[in-house]
């Protein structure tokens, strides 16, 4: 029986009640997506039509999930909660500390030795709270979720940008910050504004080297990395029903990359047949008997235009292979041009590292059709000209694919098996490379290419595509091979093209594992006791932040105007400061040194306005919260993109910066800041980001009569004496700015807990 089956059939039994009174306040049929949300309204049936990009809405999530890096965090704001056991089914998954280096069997033997006080924490905190915890080694969260949580019409939340993974088993999952979680867990409603909804309509059917990487690369180059911003895209069609559930899987899961809220795909024979091959025919039977409920309804695919707010129309029958890059996962290229693009862009042709797996091409599909090459270029007698490395998503499609002869093709071509991890894809990579500052390209089968994303270089240009064509360029070592059209040369002499590539979506002869790493709470966990060293450089207890005093914010310095792209990779790095991820005061070491200043186009060095000398961020902001000043961090576009990680809302908080204003925020960084107490502000007019200089003071003013849909005013303080003044925008609704009054979302749950 699956996990947590007797929660999945609840969700079921009042499924069809639910999406039918949301279908008479609404007044037209729903689509999918908002039959689950209506179906997990916090209040029950739907009352009123919720309106789309607009309502902040309360719903009840059916489960929370949560990787290594972020669950500290987490956990340590929950512990503070005064419960004594998760209101509904959660996880800890081990992921994100396992350095690779030299393989899996080193990799993780020294993580579990690096990490023991971390793991040794998160597993008693598990035990004590009835979390589920997954052991290091047992895989990454996204992949481990599709193979034993996900469920069609289920509501979940993940404090991962990744965890829309689930949308390819017919799940809204949505990445969240920690303090999120935290709620969920303790019992209290999950807000989010109401989405809106983007419609991709499938045609077709996939043939040769297209693959479903390539659908939502595509999808990336016609949305850019903010286009699908406050929305949910629901993919449909008969293209749509004709790809496996965990290639449905890798689309949903790269829609973090356009910055959608979650993407989705209706339930379908696939599904049911991946259910059932993970061990979870109970779940295939109970959806099928709702199936009418998991899928849109008829008249909207029927005429997709009047129910969605944007449709997109792909004919797979057409798609081309497609690689993105570099620098950001939203500059896509057919592979037909990518050649030309490398040639006349100057980047390095030679191919360094050749990188497969990740959670978001992991799966035994994704295997078999690297796999399919890898076994050409031994009876071809081909020589691997690049680096090359796999990272299986699971212990069970690590285990399934060495019983099944996978794992020994990718090692004969010169692969090397990582960890059951993130790895490279997150930074976890310590990368052998000659000469750190030569320009050099590796490509991947990963979600995020930004600079230094994946090994802290600068100089690497990251490109992302689908497995078969990673191993295929791997081969040749070069960016402008294209194994469609070009010739090889054997280490005989001969000319020789590579076949197409051949998957198989479900193992023949099922899955299998010996240990899946799963580690079950204690049925009473009131004895479980929970140590925390004071003098630990790897975990902190939490305090309070402070309340909001109840004045206009004056004197505050301007401590870094970031010009251009400022991803939570730029504020928060991952790589070696993952460590410190459960140590606020150590990890606020590298908030924002990734991010560039605009008034010098240097990274990490900003002028302090208290002793006129430049320094470093971090250190800077330490000088102005010893003298009791506030500060504030102004922005451009699409502030805060990428990972959910909330350590980049966190540590300036917990620094002593009060706002944060920008052009416009990416959603799950903008809700972080808002459930730390931060105020969130965006330029009602972005020129006026051009008025800022180096030495302002500032002032934030309007704020003791601060409600929603008002603006404030931002006075800047010349250091010639002159001042200007404009207003700014923001999206708090009353509760969120009780959470600012409060000094954080969490201070407002132990306010009225103690009431």
């Amino acid at each position: 029986m699956a996990f947590d089956f007797d929660m999945i059939q609840r969700v079921y039994d009042g499924f069809g009640e639910r999406v039918e009174a949301a279908r008479q306040v609404v007044g037209h049929p729903l689509t999918l997506s908002e039959k689950i949300l209506y179906a997990h309204l916090t209040i029950g049936n739907a009352v009123k039509a919720l309106n789309r990009g607009k309502d902040y809405v309360d719903f009840a999530p059916d489960r929370v999930a949560m990787q290594d890096a972020t669950a500290q965090m987490a956990l340590l704001q929950f512990m503070q909660a005064g419960r004594s056991k998760v209101a509904v089914p959660s996880t800890v998954h081990c992921d994100h500390l396992i350095q690779a280096e030299v393989g899996a069997t080193q990799d993780l033997e020294n993580a579990n030795n690096k990490n023991r006080e971390v793991y040794a924490f998160l597993s008693s905190v598990s035990d004590k709270y009835g979390i589920g915890f997954w052991k290091p080694g047992a895989g990454i969260i996204h992949q481990v979720v599709i193979e034993n949580y996900a469920f069609p019409g289920g509501l979940m939340i993940g404090t991962d940008s990744h965890t829309p993974n689930a949308g390819g088993l017919g799940m809204i999952a949505i990445g969240v910050g920690g303090a999120d979680a935290c709620d969920v867990m303790a019992g209290l409603p999950w807000e989010l504004k109401m989405p809106k909804l983007i419609g991709i309509k499938l045609v077709g059917k996939l043939s040769g080297w297209a693959s479903a990487k390539d659908i939502i690369l595509r999808v990336a180059g016609i949305l850019t990395v903010k286009g699908g911003t406050g929305c949910i895209v629901e993919y449909f069609g008969e293209g749509a029903d004709s790809l496996s559930a965990t290639g449905k899987g890798t689309i949903c899961n790269m829609g973090a990359e356009i910055g959608a809220t979650t993407s989705i795909f209706a339930y379908d024979e696939k599904m049911g047949d991946y259910l059932r091959a993970t061990n979870r025919a109970d779940v295939a039977e109970a959806a099928n008997a709702v199936r009418q409920h998991l899928r849109s309804d008829d008249e909207v695919y029927a005429d997709p235009a009047s129910y969605y707010d944007q449709v997109i129309e792909i004919n797979l029958s057409e798609l081309e292979p497609h690689i993105n890059g570099p620098y950001t996962p939203d500059l896509a290229w057919p592979l037909s041009k990518f050649a030309q693009a490398v040639k006349e862009n100057g980047w390095p042709e030679k191919l360094d590292v050749g990188l497969i797996g990740s959670c978001t091409n992991s799966s035994y599909e994704d295997m078999t059709r690297a796999a399919s090459i890898a076994r050409q270029a031994i009876s071809k007698n081909l020589k691997t000209h690049s680096e090359y490395t796999v990272t299986p998503g699971s212990e069970l499609v690590r285990f399934t694919t060495e019983r099944d002869g996978l794992l020994d093709t990718f090692e004969k071509i010169g692969g090397v098996v990582l960890a059951n991890a993130c790895g490279p894809c997150i930074g976890q990579w310590a990368r052998h490379i000659d000469d750190p500052t030569r320009q050099n390209s590796i490509i991947t089968s990963f979600n995020r290419n930004f600079a230094k994303r994946n090994d802290g270089l600068a100089t690497t240009h990251a490109f992302v595509a689908s497995p078969e064509l990673v191993t295929a360029m791997s081969i040749a070592g070069s960016l402008t091979f294209n194994p469609m059209t070009d010739k090889l040369t054997s280490e005989s002499g001969e000319e020789v093209m590579l076949d197409e590539p051949e998957g198989i979506e479900l193992p023949v002869n099922g899955f299998a594992v010996d240990d899946a790493g799963y580690q079950a709470p204690a049925e009473d966990g009131s004895g479980v006791q929970i140590v925390v060293s004071p003098t630990s450089d790897r975990l902190q207890l939490l305090e309070s932040f402070k309340a909001w005093e109840g004045t206009d914010l004056l004197g505050l310095k301007l401590l870094i105007k970031a010009k251009g792209k400022c991803t939570t990779d730029h504020i928060s790095m991952a790589g070696p400061w993952l460590k410190y991820r459960g140590h606020l005061d150590n990890i606020s070491n590298n908030m924002l040194i990734g991010a560039v200043n605009f008034f010098n186009e240097k990274t990490n060095t900003v002028k302090n306005q208290l002793s006129g000398e430049f320094g470093e961020v971090p250190a800077t902001q330490r000088a102005y919260k010893a003298a009791g000043i506030g500060s504030i961090v102004v922005g451009d576009e699409n502030y805060g993109e990428g990972s959910s990680r909330e350590h980049a809302a966190m540590e300036p908080r917990f620094l002593g910066v009060r706002a944060i204003l920008v052009k416009s925020f990416a959603r799950i960084h903008e809700t972080n800041l808002k459930k730390q107490g931060m105020l969130a502000l965006t330029f009602a007019d972005p020129d006026d980001y051009d008025d800022i200089r180096e030495d302002d003071t500032i002032d934030i003013l309007g704020l003791t009569e601060f409600s929603p849909n008002g603006q404030l005013t931002i006075r800047l303080n010349h250091a010639d004496g002159s001042s200007e003044e404009f207003q700014v925008n923001h999206t708090y609704n009353e509760t969120q700015i009780e959470w600012f009054k409060a000094g954080s979302a969490l201070n407002l749950i132990k306010q009225k807990q103690n009431a």
